[in-house]
């Protein structure tokens, strides 16, 4: 449904907040799986702020998985309302992508970014750019309602994941070939195992359970 007179999907805004919200969700519901929190010590159970600490640690290192996970998400998720709402082109905001990420490159003095890795997340960010943008067009606000409306059923819905599941593999691919024997696998392994399980349940939650 369009404002009218206007061109513009209604509640545009409203989706936009959903969506990210619903991103964030999945993205926090991953770090709770793949970031554990050690077991608690005499001092944590003697030295209350020894507790605290540890507990704002935890928080924090959460929040920097949240964010790491989110990244290429809200790229994408702000181009695709600035198509929509702004009518700029796709080129324009995909080359506004390539100019923050190859600054984030050339900032960094680690050899941690790479071009390869750079790369392959822009495969993502367009992957996402569809997909938000079919979202925004599509009837709706609450966000199960938009995936419903814009999937149409579980496998189109499935087929989605699918997709970016393979374009994820592709940057944590990267990762791995620029980090060598650095690359912690069995961390990203746990991560996207976690990430699958998510997803899943996500799959479940909107369109119900699998039938047998």
């Amino acid at each position: 449904m369009k404002k009218q007179g206007t061109g513009l999907p209604e509640n545009l805004d409203r989706k936009f907040e959903n969506i990210l919200d619903r991103d964030r969700t999945m993205a926090k519901s991953v770090s709770m799986a793949v970031v554990k929190p050690k077991p608690l010590g005499v001092w944590d159970v003697m030295i209350p702020i020894i507790f605290i600490l540890n507990f704002m640690k935890l928080k924090q290192t959460r929040e920097i998985f949240i964010q790491n996970f989110m990244f290429t998400k809200e790229l994408a998720l702000d181009a695709a309302r600035n198509i929509i709402k702004k009518g700029r082109t796709r080129e324009s905001e995909l080359a506004q992508i390539e100019d923050k990420t190859k600054s984030i490159l050339d900032a960094d003095t680690d050899g941690i970014y790479s071009e390869e890795i750079r790369r392959s997340q822009m495969e993502e960010i367009d992957l996402l750019i569809d997909h938000y943008c079919k979202l925004f067009k599509t009837d709706g606000v609450d966000y199960s309602s938009l995936v419903i409306n814009t999937y149409q059923d579980r496998r189109g819905y499935t087929a989605f994941f699918s997709k970016l599941k393979d374009t994820e593999k592709e940057v944590s691919n990267a990762a791995k070939r620029v980090l060598g024997e650095k690359a912690d696998t069995a961390a990203l392994s746990k991560i996207e195992a976690a990430t699958e399980r998510v997803r899943k349940a996500e799959v479940e939650r909107i369109f119900g359970p699998k039938l047998k």
